[in-house]
Formats: structure tokens, sequence, C-alpha cells
């Protein structure tokens, strides 16, 4: 069993988990995203806010790191064929994320250092990308 089964049987998933009409891929994003998350903050960052939407692009996670803010975006593959889950973050992507990043960033009078990271998910495996992404 993978690491995402782990947390797609887990009794902790999402409110919206149970009878809703999320697609399987949906369902396994969000058990991405949960498992993404716990791993960071295990590695001590805090969230602050999760699935950021705006009219250029979305952030899957928004977290802190010390004075940092990180912003993540989170895949997962049931393996590593075609370049596995980090290779699938796009040029394209990459901009929308760095547009909804630049949106979320103008609440601050005075913006915090930042950061793009990855967490792919490629079958069993985590991988976490710091700095993965150049804006």
């Amino acid at each position: 069993m993978g690491l995402l089964d782990a947390w797609r049987r887990s009794p902790a998933g999402r409110a919206d988990d149970a009878g809703d009409a999320r697609t399987g891929r949906q369902r396994t994003g969000d058990a991405a995203e949960d498992a993404a998350l716990a791993h960071l903050r295990r590695h001590g960052l805090e969230l602050v806010e999760r699935n950021f939407r705006c009219k250029g692009g979305e952030i899957d996670l928004i977290m802190r790191d010390g004075a940092s803010l990180v912003f993540v975006e989170v895949r997962a593959r049931a393996g590593r064929a075609y370049g596995g889950a980090a290779a699938s973050v796009t040029p394209a992507k990459q901009r929308r994320l760095i547009v909804a990043a630049q949106t979320f960033l103008q609440r601050y009078g005075s913006p915090p250092a930042c950061r793009f990271d990855v967490v792919g998910f490629d079958g069993a495996g985590l991988e976490w990308l710091r700095n993965a992404i150049e804006s």
C-alpha cells in the first residue's frame, strides 16, 4: 500500500470527503495535500492558508517557515513515468503559481521573504523540493 493509500483510508480526511460527488482524482489530490501538510508540519512549518484561489491561479498550501512564506504545489502521480510528480509542474503552471502568489502577497504592506516548494508523491514516495520554482 502506498503512502497516499494510507491517507485515503484514514478517518482523518476532510469533512467534505463523506458522501460528496468528488472524483477519484480530486480525492487523490485531497489526500496528497493532507499528506504533504502533515509532512511539512512535522518539519516545523505552520499552515497559513490552504487552497488559495484567485483569478490568475491557485496555490495548494501556503506555509510559514520562520519569517518566510512558502507557497507549496502538491503533485501526485502513480509512478515516475513521464518524469514523475515534480516534473509535472510545467512552466505554464509555474507562471500561474507566481501570479497567485503575487495576488496573495498584496495583502501585506511589506511582503515577507518567500519561496516556492513542490511536494511530489510518486507512488509510495514523497519528495520535497525546496526553492523548486524561481520567480
